[in-house]
């Protein structure tokens, strides 16, 4: 599906007539990113170099995915990580205030599901399990981890996930329940994942999700559940080869940055930085602990942003295992 603001107009004639004088942005020497704290690791270690490199300031915000977004529908950041597509919600307002944009996935990310090391019977589980869990259904009425599954003891749930602006909770939901942000309310939820970190490393009975960089960080402290996608499958552990090969299945995801098109046309700081995320962020994302696009995905993915091709490859809601190659085919 491709989103366009104004249908017969380009990028830059639409920022042309917005902003007639080429000098308009001198005085903006700064690049301004908020959203995913997912994304957050990616992009800011790509600003830190960026910045020994220009000596151009770049900030690097943490509001989750629906929250950076609220800022960049409103016209007040250039950049905008997102862990899962914009959604309905936000392609309207982003309308509404004359906010076009680029989306670019930058990398492949795996939500993992981790438990307390002290947790010696749920080391793996199946998709129907989680959603037992999660479902909003389970809200007041799943209590233990015996009702989940008979053979685990009766024990307390104690369960910890992503905040309502979080992509990573869109995801999940979507991806383990079947809809976007469908899901039981009375568990402990924040979109600061270290957070997440400390509470599942803290309680025996716990068991949380987010994204695997920082389960990577933190795997002295947590154990990852192997994840069963269907009956007839086998336990997958998250991994960068799980990840390529496609088989950890369902809550491998791309994540993204949004890149405002005003600014990526009219703003040569926020287009050089930009242009050095794709030229130089393969180590970094490995450094993380995110596994980069693929080479022919990656070219794809400079290609459609030296085009400027505003939308997004989405119909306004998460999907589950969609392919670059598809995405970037949708947005003409």
């Amino acid at each position: 599906m491709q989103f366009k603001l104004v249908q017969t107009l380009s990028v830059a004639a639409v920022v042309a007539a917005a902003f007639s004088s080429p000098t308009a942005f001198a005085a903006d020497k700064i690049v301004k990113i908020d959203g995913s704290s997912t994304v957050y690791p990616v992009t800011e270690a790509v600003a830190e170099e960026f910045q020994k490199a220009t000596k151009t300031k770049v900030t690097v915000g943490i509001s989750g995915t629906g929250g950076g977004f609220k800022k960049f529908c409103r016209g007040e950041t250039d950049i905008s990580g997102a862990s899962r597509p914009i959604l309905q919600k936000e392609l309207d307002d982003c309308k509404a205030n004359g906010i076009q944009f680029i989306e670019l996935p930058v990398a492949f990310d795996a939500l993992t599901v981790v438990i307390n090391p002290k947790n010696d019977f749920a080391k793996k589980m199946t998709v129907a399990e989680l959603k037992k869990m999660w479902e909003p259904a389970a809200q007041g009425k799943v209590k233990t981890w015996k009702q989940v599954n008979p053979a685990w003891p009766d024990r307390p749930l104690k369960l910890f996930g992503a905040g309502a602006d979080s992509g990573t909770f869109d995801y999940f939901t979507e991806a383990i329940v079947g809809k976007s942000k469908s899901s039981r309310g009375d568990f402990t939820a924040s979109e600061d994942d270290n957070v997440l970190v400390r509470g599942v490393a803290g309680d025996t009975d716990a068991l949380g999700f987010f994204g695997y960089a920082y389960y990577e960080e933190n795997k002295n402290s947590l154990n990852a559940v192997a994840i069963i996608e269907k009956e007839g499958k086998p336990a997958v552990l998250p991994s960068k080869q799980s990840i390529e090969d496609g088989s950890y299945q369902p809550l491998a995801r791309p994540i993204f940055i949004y890149v405002n098109a005003t600014s990526g046309a009219f703003k040569p700081h926020v287009k050089a930085f930009v242009d050095f995320y794709l030229k130089e962020s393969r180590p970094l994302i490995e450094e993380v602990k995110y596994v980069p696009l693929p080479a022919k995905d990656q070219a794809a993915v400079v290609a459609h942003w030296k085009a400027l091709k505003p939308g997004t490859g989405f119909g306004g809601h998460a999907e589950v295992g969609v392919k670059i190659e598809d995405l970037l085919s949708r947005i003409k």
